[in-house]
């Protein structure tokens, strides 16, 4: 066996023909500085006609870079608040009871005794205005000195205040009876 090895030639084998490579770094530093320069001028142009109070079109310097369209968004103006409307309280929004607190009878005397309303509104009480207070004025029958005039006030939707009402009745039997006269809005 011999070791032989094949003559070596007498040039150097061809080198492959060598690819010009493109550079990408000025790409990227154009590409670059369009954007940036699209990003000045969409910001000029919306500063510009956000400032503009006399609602003319704003001049803007042409650019020879590709813009892009500025992002602009429309403030959305709040719709007007409508006023909340309420009911309007009469006397025939309320019923009315007299809860007794005290009650003294001196036999054929009669009695002394100690009375509050109870109202009640014929409704929801959120349709009542919760800034308005109503005063209602009723009229108490059935006692010895004749009818009784009183006035409660509403305030809040709910809250309640009044006086309670003290009387003499003829008799340990004597009914008394109670109606609401008038109802007048104050702070409305």
């Amino acid at each position: 066996m011999s070791n032989t090895t094949p003559p070596m030639p007498d040039f150097p084998p061809p080198t492959p023909p060598a690819t010009p490579k493109k550079s990408r770094t000025n790409a990227i530093i154009i590409g670059a500085a369009a954007a940036v320069i699209a990003a000045i001028v969409g910001t000029g142009i919306v500063v510009v006609q956000a400032q503009d109070d006399d609602s003319k079109p704003a001049a803007t310097a042409e650019s020879s870079a590709p813009t892009e369209a500025p992002a602009t968004t429309v403030a959305e103006e709040p719709e007007p608040e409508l006023e909340p409307s309420y009911v309007e309280v009469d006397p025939d929004s309320f019923t009315i009871e007299l809860r007794t607190t005290d009650r003294q009878c001196f036999g054929s005397a009669g009695c002394n005794m100690t009375v509050e309303p109870k109202l009640t509104f014929v409704g929801d009480s959120t349709d009542i205005d919760p800034d308005a207070v109503y005063e209602i004025t009723y009229e108490i029958r059935g006692g010895d000195s004749g009818p009784v005039i009183e006035t409660a006030e509403l305030s809040d939707q709910t809250s309640l205040n009044f006086m309670p009402t003290m009387l003499s009745t003829a008799s340990a039997g004597s009914k008394l009876s109670v109606k609401i006269t008038d109802v007048v809005a104050q702070g409305v």
